[in-house]
């Protein structure tokens, strides 16, 4: 049937309706039931549970409020903001030599990255923990040295091994594992257009690397990195197996005096959901600010060759020593 007909049929024929009431057709909304519904068992679950975080006398929330500004709930409060942040950045750094490491041609290099990430996302954080805690068993003193050569300093394991430093290594080698992933995923977004024009432009491969690919693999990078860093927020509770007073090892000291349990925990939840709203807010306004930038590649590329060097490429150097 030609389009004509059929648009004359929609809107009535020339006359109106076909069957002569002369009124336009009606769109008729698409009704949905299951979403009614679902929402209705969603809203009667948030009814019962607020019910009973108010109704239920065992939450003690009285108990809540005197230690929830407690100078031993701060603490660790305090000691778990800044183990996030050092672990956190020491993962960062790390992930991007790894990840850098599982694109290198070098197969050596590549073999080493894999065995890397393939070994900490293999094991569970926790075992890696209390490993490193216990490695004086296996290494009771630790030496500096050249293998089979001479060693230049040695030092017991006990003495330099602190909880406050198997945290942070056992932390960030962690994480560095998951972080050389996203990293590595950001670089294999990039086109690889960009790089070979800039290889063509005279570019060295490690300005190419730092002020080419990072800075647009950023978009990608940014929301995942995000993410981890909530996860090593709540991952700084295992820490309490080797009884560092971070936040959760702060509240359990004071409910295995009084006895208090549900009452501690409450408040430690309450922290650690205070701080990952916070932290959510900062990565919403991150990548609010880097969605903003709608350069294309092309543009993108040419901006960098504009605040370039002489240094910064082969050509350069090749014109200034033929």
């Amino acid at each position: 049937m030609p389009a004509a007909d059929r648009t004359a049929i929609l809107d009535g024929g020339e006359g109106g309706d076909p069957r002569g009431h002369g009124d336009d057709v009606r769109a008729v909304p698409l009704r949905h039931p299951g979403r009614w519904v679902a929402a209705a068992v969603v809203l009667v679950v948030a009814v019962a549970v607020v019910s009973s975080l108010v109704t239920n006398e065992r939450f003690q929330w009285d108990v809540v409020g005197q230690y929830f500004f407690s100078s031993a709930i701060l603490s660790g409060l305090w000691t778990t903001l800044w183990l996030t942040a050092v672990s956190m950045s020491i993962a960062v750094v790390l992930g991007i030599v790894i990840a850098l490491m599982r694109l290198s041609p070098n197969p050596v290099l590549k073999a080493g990255a894999n065995f890397y990430t393939w070994f900490f996302r293999g094991t569970p954080l926790l075992v890696q923990l209390i490993f490193l805690f216990n490695i004086s068993a296996l290494y009771p003193v630790l030496t500096v040295g050249l293998p089979f050569g001479p060693q230049f300093f040695e030092i017991p394991a006990n003495d330099i091994l602190t909880p406050a430093l198997v945290a942070i290594i056992g932390l960030s080698l962690n994480e560095a594992a998951y972080m050389a992933e996203i990293v590595r995923g950001g670089i294999n977004s990039v086109d690889h257009g960009q790089t070979e024009a800039a290889q063509a432009l005279g570019l060295r491969r490690s300005v190419i690397m730092r002020r080419v690919v990072l800075p647009q693999a950023i978009r990608v990078i940014l929301p995942p990195t995000g993410n981890e860093t909530i996860s090593m927020l709540k991952y700084t509770s295992l820490i309490s197996v080797i009884a560092m007073p971070e936040l959760l090892y702060s509240a359990q000291v004071i409910y295995s005096r009084t006895y208090e349990t549900i009452p501690l925990l409450m408040v430690a939840s309450l922290w650690y959901l205070i701080v990952t709203s916070v932290l959510t807010l900062g990565q919403t306004y991150l990548e609010r600010r880097t969605s903003r930038d709608r350069r294309t590649p092309e543009t993108f590329l040419g901006g960098v060759l504009r605040r370039l060097r002489p240094h910064d490429t082969r050509v350069a150097a090749g014109r200034a020593h033929p």
